[in-house]
């Protein structure tokens, strides 16, 4: 018989799981509001399968919670290798939507491997890290830069993924810079990556589809083609604009049914429970997100040890560049390159992932308590 050790649920993170559920539960309800016809048809079921997802999710969440996040550290190395078969495998087996080839089919089931690879990624820069004791030196910085960063970051961008692809960088460098540069060696990376800034950009550049270019465009100068290109990020700040302070409430947006803001159960979410909850909905979700990211840094200053540290750390700057991204994306701040909002766009994928996140988390602060021995 399966038996849970008592400390397991005194130490339980409650209010991390207790506020990840309350966003599920709120993106749920928003891509309801944000997919309901204005006419008698049947209404989309994506929040059907959502809330299917949110329930599988729970499900992955507890048992990740329940293996001790060591097996995870040990596990490092064949869940990258892993990852990389899927990655590399979407090209070859992959289903083409939207532009981009991103997802694998398992029967009736698709999913987007780019989604966990970034766990795993985490995991993997973790592992490397935390078996480093003295700050980063060079040859140390860029080994794991060409081992573990180069490859799967190219991977992602021949998809494209974009916005996976930038995450992944970002997760890089937040992490290395957290877990400490030697001054000539931080230096150094400055100064190179300065110098090589344009030559990169050209090359950046180059790389992007047609598609992805006009987004870059658009996010620069939105009235240039105010009907075309710059139309999504026009109507995401009408949209938010149109809630004020006190919002049209529930289910008394307008965008989302005239179908005047594209992708409003996806990337534009955010948008939609702006215009129905204004300002001061729009900041307790913002609160709710905070507390999420305070959890998370306060689980790796608890963690007891170094990987443990380093992975709350890595999963936690995830969700704030997400945040932080999507957020400037529907505000018109950052470009529009794909990156939804947890826990709150619409995507099975993307919800089981960051929930997994969330259950590496928990375990993280719920076995602490094994340095009380």
């Amino acid at each position: 018989m399966l038996r849970i050790d008592r400390r397991l649920l005194q130490n339980f993170d409650w209010i991390t799981l207790a506020v990840t559920i309350l966003i599920c539960v709120i993106g749920i309800m928003t891509i309801y509001s944000a997919t309901r016809p204005l006419s008698a048809e049947d209404h989309p079921v994506y929040y059907l399968k959502q809330i299917v997802w949110l329930i599988l999710g729970l499900v992955a969440l507890f048992l990740v919670v329940w293996i001790d996040y060591i097996w995870i550290d040990r596990s490092s190395r064949i869940l990258y290798i892993a990852g990389l078969i899927f990655l590399i495998a979407v090209f070859f087996l992959g289903r083409t939507g939207m532009g981009a080839q991103r997802w694998l089919s398992v029967g009736p089931i698709s999913f987007q491997p780019s989604e966990f690879f970034k766990i795993i990624y985490i995991i993997m820069l973790s592992h490397y890290l935390s078996t480093i004791k003295s700050p980063l030196d060079a040859p140390s910085l860029l080994r794991v830069f060409f081992s573990l960063t180069l490859f799967p970051f190219i991977l992602l961008l021949k998809q494209p993924d974009l916005g996976t692809a930038l995450i992944i960088l970002m997760i890089f460098l937040s992490l290395i810079i957290a877990r400490g540069l030697y001054k000539k060696v931080a230096v150094l990376f400055v100064i190179i990556s300065l110098i090589s800034l344009p030559f990169l950009g050209n090359i950046f550049w180059e790389g992007l589809k047609d598609y992805q270019k006009s987004r870059l465009v658009a996010f620069i100068e939105p009235e240039t083609d105010p009907t075309g290109i710059g139309y999504q990020l026009n109507q995401s700040k009408i949209t938010v604009g149109s809630g004020k302070f006190f919002g049209k409430g529930y289910m008394n947006g307008t965008q989302g049914p005239f179908r005047f803001l594209p992708e409003k159960h996806t990337d534009f979410v955010f948008a939609v429970f702006a215009e129905e909850w204004g300002f001061l909905g729009s900041a307790f979700l913002m609160l709710l997100y905070l507390v999420l990211i305070l959890r998370g840094l306060d689980t790796a200053r608890k963690a007891k040890d170094d990987f443990g540290r380093i992975l709350a750390l890595g999963i936690t700057f995830m969700f704030i560049i997400y945040l932080f991204i999507n957020i400037g994306m529907t505000l018109g701040l950052m470009p529009v390159v794909g990156i939804p909002l947890p826990f709150m766009s619409y995507g099975g994928t993307a919800l089981l992932s960051n929930l997994i996140s969330i259950g590496i988390l928990i375990n993280i602060r719920t076995h602490r308590f094994e340095l009380f021995h």
